[in-house]
């Protein structure tokens, strides 16, 4: 074995799903798993570095091919950053999944569009705006209280015989609903 040809293709099967594209693709974003094993070292060295990494599975010297045991829908999305430069995410992967995808590939999330940085973000978003909620309601503070650390002004404390959750509803809603309602819902 030597060294890898520039123009040489490459398969790449992840998941069952084999990808096929150019070394000269791989090497667009530097540093990342993909850009290594694109690499001018020559493929038995790539090979000892890339079988030290959790994940990489195996090299099939017949077929010229490499296997990742990981998710294909989302590999597409990473090859297709590659090709474009463009790193977008698919509306139909949770947050969390394509994030770890992001991490395991090398690419730091940072890279994802514009147009699709909400769609990414959307679970952690989430987690934020309910750990605002984990709070105790029995800590002593009163409704006032409460409100501004929800950045919530417009909450009024004289509803005395009215349920915690009668006055809070209504806050609740908009605080998932309308994202303008307060300083909360814009997190």
């Amino acid at each position: 074995m030597g060294k890898f040809d520039d123009n040489e293709r490459i398969i790449l099967n992840v998941g069952g799903t084999r990808h096929e594209t150019y070394r000269t693709t791989l090497r667009t974003l530097p540093g990342t798993r993909l850009a290594l094993l694109a690499s001018d070292s020559d493929i038995e060295s790539v090979l000892d570095h890339l079988q030290q990494v959790p994940g990489f599975i195996e090299y099939n010297a017949r077929n010229n091919e490499y296997f990742f045991d990981r998710h294909p829908g989302v590999f597409a999305y990473v090859l297709n950053y590659y090709r474009t430069g463009k790193l977008h995410c698919p509306a139909d992967v949770c947050g969390p999944l394509f994030e770890e995808e992001l991490s395991f590939w090398g690419i730091d999330e940072t890279d994802v569009e514009p147009c699709c940085w909400m769609t990414y973000r959307q679970h952690r978003d989430a987690e934020e705006a309910l750990d605002v909620f984990e709070m105790n309601v029995d800590n002593g503070e009163d409704d006032e209280e409460i409100g501004k650390r929800l950045g919530i002004e417009d909450v009024s404390p004289n509803h005395n015989n009215v349920s915690f959750w009668k006055k809070w509803q209504p806050v609740m809603w908009n605080l998932f609903e309308d994202p303008y309602s307060s300083r909360a819902a814009r997190r």
